[in-house]
């Protein structure tokens, strides 16, 4: 399930590709827009300009831009890095100790097509589809 933060954090990259004129967009902005409390908007956009999705100007004419064109963003990025890893199971996530089971698994073939698929689905999916054009 995607959670708030994660469902937020796309509403934020949508009405920052959507009100862009080429200056910082205040947050405060964004969350009356959004009708999102400002508070949690802050802890959502730190993360997400810790992670390379926007870039934040501080002070007088300060708030938040898109890095990329919105065509460059696609959802799943958006996804892993406001929910974490996409993987069913833990065998599967990257980095993922070998599972001393995996040759007798009669599952994983089940949840590695799960996976795929949900990474194929949120892959194809950028930020410029979801924008109002």
């Amino acid at each position: 399930m995607i959670s708030t933060r994660g469902r937020y954090a796309i509403r934020v990259m949508i009405d920052l590709a959507e009100n862009d004129n080429g200056s910082y967009i205040p947050l405060k902005d964004i969350a009356a827009r959004q009708g999102i409390s400002k508070k949690y908007l802050e802890i959502i956009v730190k993360d997400m300009v810790a992670g390379g999705l926007l870039v934040g100007a501080s002070g007088k004419g300060g708030g938040y831009k898109l890095c990329r064109k919105p065509e460059e963003y696609t959802i799943g990025e958006v996804i892993e890095l406001m929910e974490g890893t996409m993987a069913s199971v833990a065998c599967l996530e990257a980095n993922a100790a070998p599972c001393p089971k995996a040759s007798e698994c009669r599952t994983i073939a089940l949840w590695a097509e799960y996976y795929k698929l949900t990474q194929d689905f949120f892959g194809s999916k950028h930020l410029s589809d979801l924008i109002r054009k």
